[in-house]
């Protein structure tokens, strides 16, 4: 049986690892190498940086940053942020990342990630995905929800049914897809569960849900009640509400298969 993934999202601005709520208020979290040390020792299963302002700025991911965290850990990490072209994610991956992943870039151009697949492989391109909530204005009578892609770290709506842009991005090429809820984001109330289901019911391809951890529980209540094959969270480890080590040997209690470090 696989083993769930905890894993601890980096938001980096400007070389410093920050969070928020919703994507806004942002405060210093720390140092990404440092804080990249801390998680392999802790028994974090992959990392994810994400360079929050790169696509909104028009900057390039930081290739110095990306080096320094390989040299430094010995578990899987992907980056994303301002990645343009297979020549952009061939750079990352030579830099020493194991995945890339890419957003506002590929809603833009969704030849994008067959171009980046046929380069670098499925496997290690992630489609990073962030949604928010909407009233189905044709299906009100219902009470019926739909999500909408948003870009540049949420500035932008985009106009895409997630669902069906999740179906799209599997089919070119992308081999992950990391799913955050911009309407829990920071919150600390839960991942988005409606959200997260009906994404990963409707492609094949592993789901890593993210927005919204608060405690254990809700890795727990993710992991029984959708398809998920990882966690994401950020707030809770950075700031040390709990430790990635509590959340595993609580899942392990619940019956989730995970990797406890020994």
């Amino acid at each position: 049986m696989l083993t769930k993934r905890i894993i601890p999202c980096l938001d980096v601005d400007q070389g410093r690892v920050v969070k928020g709520k919703n994507f806004i208020n942002l405060r210093d979290a720390g140092e990404p190498t440092e804080l990249a040390k801390f998680y392999d020792y802790e028994g974090a299963d992959e990392l994810c940086f994400l360079d929050i302002t790169a696509s909104s700025d028009s900057r390039e991911t930081v290739i110095e940053m990306v080096a320094a965290v390989a040299n430094q850990v010995f578990i899987p990490f992907a980056v994303g942020g301002g990645i343009r072209s297979a020549v952009d994610a061939q750079k990352i991956l030579a830099a020493g990342a194991d995945k890339i992943s890419i957003n506002s870039a590929a809603v833009e151009n969704p030849k994008l990630i067959r171009e980046i697949a046929e380069a670098i492989g499925s496997q290690n391109l992630v489609l990073a995905i962030d949604a928010r909530k909407k009233k189905n204005t044709e299906c009100r009578m219902q009470n019926a929800v739909v999500w909408e892609v948003v870009t540049h770290g949420g500035r932008k709506d985009s106009g895409l049914d997630v669902v069906e842009w999740a179906k799209q991005g599997a089919k070119l090429g992308a081999g992950e897809i990391l799913l955050t809820s911009m309407d829990a984001d920071g919150t600390k109330k839960g991942f988005d569960i409606p959200l997260t289901r009906a994404v990963s019911e409707a492609v094949k391809i592993p789901i890593i849900a993210s927005g919204g951890a608060g405690s254990a529980e809700d890795f727990l209540e993710v992991f029984q009640k959708t398809s998920a094959e990882a966690a994401l969270a950020a707030s809770i480890f950075h700031f040390k509400e709990t430790s990635i080590l509590a959340i595993k040997k609580f899942l392990a209690e619940n019956k989730i298969p995970v990797r406890i470090k020994l």
